[in-house]
């Protein structure tokens, strides 16, 4: 749902900067690179030591480069099927980097096994909702359904209320705090219906196909007998 108006707005926002970027010899896959790998260090480095706001402002300046990227390849006018599997590659990454650093926290001086399981849930179910799609486009199937929280909502929801949650740590803002466990919850019911969803998406679609592969079957059976008569 995000994608369909942030990217929108976003892409005429980071045009100018992309043909930049790309007059000063800068690749996408390169982009794609340095985004992954700023996002990884922001969540792994201040995340597990309760530092959410700075953890969320060093996240968020490299978070864009999954636009940015995609803006320089169509200017480039070049979609490598290479370009395609290392940004969905790298953004596997970078998912489990924000999950694990703030499950980190949890385990640690959070102290909280209860958020830290949560936490794992929505870093796994994150990845299953992405290998669902994945794996049913690779048998052929469109998997055509927008899922309750996807990638960017699941993004969206956990970085600004954990950025937000940092302003306890970071400016002494009392009470704030209980905003990330709140994102969490959200996001770990949201990624348990969109799974359900998806799952429930695949076995129709499949049951069209076989449906279809059957009738295709039998009638050219029929053809056959009609021949030979």
């Amino acid at each position: 749902m995000l994608n369909k108006y942030a990217r929108a707005f976003f892409t005429r926002v980071l045009t100018p900067f992309a043909s930049l970027l790309l007059r000063l010899g800068v690749t996408p896959d390169v982009v794609t690179l340095i985004g992954t790998c700023g996002v990884t260090a922001g969540a792994l480095i201040f995340y597990p030591i309760g530092e959410f706001f700075w953890g969320t402002v060093v996240i968020t300046l490299f978070v864009f480069s999954d636009m940015l990227d995609g803006n320089m390849a169509r200017q480039l006018g070049r979609s490598s099927r290479w370009g395609a599997f290392l940004d969905s590659t790298l953004d596997r990454v970078a998912d489990a980097a924000v999950f694990g650093g703030i499950a980190l926290w949890y385990a640690g001086r959070g102290d909280d096994l209860v958020l830290c399981a949560v936490t794992l849930f929505c870093l796994a179910s994150g990845q299953v909702v992405s290998y669902t799609k994945a794996r049913g486009e690779s048998i052929g199937l469109p998997v055509d359904v927008n899922g309750l929280v996807e990638r960017s909502e699941r993004l969206v929801i956990t970085l600004v209320l954990a950025g937000f949650s940092g302003f306890e740590k970071s400016f002494g803002v009392p009470h704030i705090g209980v905003l990330l466990p709140i994102a969490l919850w959200v996001v770990a019911v949201g990624s348990a219906v969109t799974l359900g969803q998806r799952v429930v998406t695949v076995r129709r679609e499949a049951a069209e196909a076989d449906a279809q592969a059957q009738a295709r079957e039998n009638e050219g059976e029929a053809q056959e007998k009609g021949r030979t008569v």
